[in-house]
């Protein structure tokens, strides 16, 4: 922040923008906090730490799921946490499978007290309730974060709208009961402040066709996008009162009619 403000003082045609990645990782990390995702995702962080920690165990496991892992690595630790809970539930009945076996029965680890929890824990509905509850938060988060982090394609016109279909899809699989997504949508925004709420961004959703004609901009005549386009416009074009009314009058009213 500081590097961008002494910038802007030099180059004042100059737009700052947060890394993307960092900050939806910030919202996967908050979010995991709140109580019913936080119990979720420690059950599964031991579960599947008790199964990697012994050879035995490992063996085993990878038996019954024919070599495939549980853990999956991810751009970011959250969004590794995010792709342990998915296969996880893509494995529900083979890890079950394996608790209930002869051969794990005959595993030395089987008495242990943290094989009991273990055991506890994947034949426990509330658990793949709480792992389903999981992934239909942490699931269109994901994909916006995978969206953000390629290499080859620029992702910055895309992110506002993505993030705001994000936001959708998670109040449709909490089925709108407002008292569960409210505290989500609340950390979203917060993350979101001043990094993907600028006038950049705004103004790259408005003039994105992918969004603008398939009627997904309908809150571009809000004053807050307004605001925007009118600040990323004296940005772009700085004391040029001329380029200013030519963009914003006459080139973009031509792009709103079209």
């Amino acid at each position: 922040m500081v590097a961008a403000k002494m910038l802007k003082v030099k180059m004042t045609s100059i737009f700052w923008s947060s890394c993307a990645t960092h900050t939806i990782n910030l919202m996967l990390e908050g979010i995991g906090k709140l109580p019913k995702f936080k119990n979720t995702l420690e059950k599964a962080k031991s579960f599947t730490i008790f199964i990697y920690a012994h050879h035995m165990t490992l063996v085993l496991m990878r038996t019954f799921k024919r070599k495939r892992d549980i853990v999956r690595p991810g751009v970011t630790r959250f969004a590794s946490a995010f792709l342990t809970l998915q296969s996880l539930l893509e494995k529900k009945d083979k890890l079950r499978a394996l608790f209930t076996s002869t051969d794990w029965e005959k595993c030395k680890w089987s008495k242990s007290v943290k094989r009991k929890a273990a055991y506890n824990t994947v034949l426990s509905t509330i658990f793949w309730n709480g792992v389903k509850y999981c992934l239909r938060v942490f699931s269109p988060l994901v994909r916006v974060l995978r969206l953000v982090d390629r290499d080859r394609k620029p992702s910055m016109r895309f992110l506002y709208g993505e993030l705001k279909k994000a936001k959708e899809e998670i109040r449709v699989g909490l089925k709108n009961i407002e008292s569960n997504y409210r505290p989500i949508f609340e950390i979203i925004d917060e993350k979101s402040k001043g990094r993907f709420d600028s006038p950049l961004h705004l103004a790259a959703y408005v003039l994105n066709p992918y969004y603008f004609f398939n009627g997904s901009t309908s809150s571009i005549y809000t004053n807050e996008f307004s605001n925007g386009f009118y600040t990323f416009t004296e940005i772009l074009y700085p004391d040029d009162l001329e380029k200013q009314n030519l963009f914003v009058n006459i080139e973009f009213g031509k792009y709103l009619n079209k």
